[in-house]
């Protein structure tokens, strides 16, 4: 079985937001702690403040955009390097975008792809084999609510979601009996700097379902763990994102298109909470 004490941990997108609530709740257990993230100054305060407070705890900063697969390959190699096998993958690293599809600026949703999708999947592949052949390990890939349901606005956002969820359940079934864990996370709204890089233009990413859909990062993060470590296969933080899910679930897909028609086709241009769906 899988446990967090002792584990040598890799998360991405560890400057802010999820990233950085998992690296802080991982931090009491973990032997090693491996940061990953494109914002160095971020990642260099949180691992002298989880150092300063966790002697024992060895932390490895690793600055590199995750969208590029030579920056894949090159943290990999160092981590080799330095003598880190991660056992416990945390892909949390994402962006999103809102708005119709039809003006979509490309290079942002080539860029949400390669993140959300590939660099997930890389990652995955690249780390996978040393756990099977330890016999010991998790992935817990953050996927999102939004992975249930076709959202307008979050078209192509939504949909990578859904793919994280069905790779996660594939992988799950393929690496059964095998001691490694394959979770797949999927919180509604949380409050993070998502929403400033999903707008366009100063619209507002506004979550369906409102403020009763919002879970702390905290929370979430907590979910998470504990779902890697019980070998859950899925897990919605709160009970009103669980409830919504199992809504999705039971509903014909007729039903969810009624349903999903009905949201705004344009969001409120005045601001509000950033929000990682």
């Amino acid at each position: 079985m899988f446990r967090l004490q002792g584990c040598s941990a890799l998360v991405t997108g560890a400057s802010s937001g999820l990233g950085e609530e998992f690296a802080r709740q991982l931090a009491p257990a973990a032997r090693c702690l491996v940061l990953v993230a494109r914002r160095g100054e971020r990642l260099e305060a949180l691992a002298a403040q989880l150092a300063g407070r966790h002697p024992d705890l060895r932390v490895l900063v690793e600055v590199a955009d995750l969208g590029r697969e030579p920056e894949r390959l090159a943290l990999v190699r160092r981590l080799a390097d330095e003598g880190v096998e991660p056992d416990l993958l945390v892909n949390n690293a994402g962006m999103g975008d809102y708005g119709e599809f039809a003006g979509a600026d490309w290079a942002k949703v080539d860029a949400m792809l390669q993140l959300n999708v590939v660099a997930l999947t890389h990652l995955a592949r690249l780390l996978l084999p040393p756990m099977l052949a330890g016999g010991r390990g998790a992935i817990l890939n953050v996927s999102s609510l939004a992975g249930e349901f076709p959202i307008p606005d979050f078209a192509v956002y939504a949909a990578s979601k859904a793919y994280v969820s069905s790779l996660s359940e594939a992988l799950r079934i393929e690496t059964r009996r095998s001691g490694v864990n394959v979770v797949a996370l999927c919180p509604g709204p949380v409050s993070t700097e998502f929403g400033e890089v999903a707008r366009r233009g100063g619209e507002a990413a506004r979550p369906p379902g409102g403020r009763l859909m919002y879970t702390s990062a905290p929370r979430v993060v907590r979910a998470g763990l504990e779902a890697a470590e019980r070998n859950r296969p899925r897990v919605f933080p709160g009970f009103p994102v669980f409830l919504l899910a199992a809504v999705a679930g039971a509903l014909p897909k007729a039903a969810v298109r009624a349903i999903m028609g009905t949201r705004p086709k344009a969001a409120p241009r005045t601001g509000g909470p950033g929000a990682t769906l």
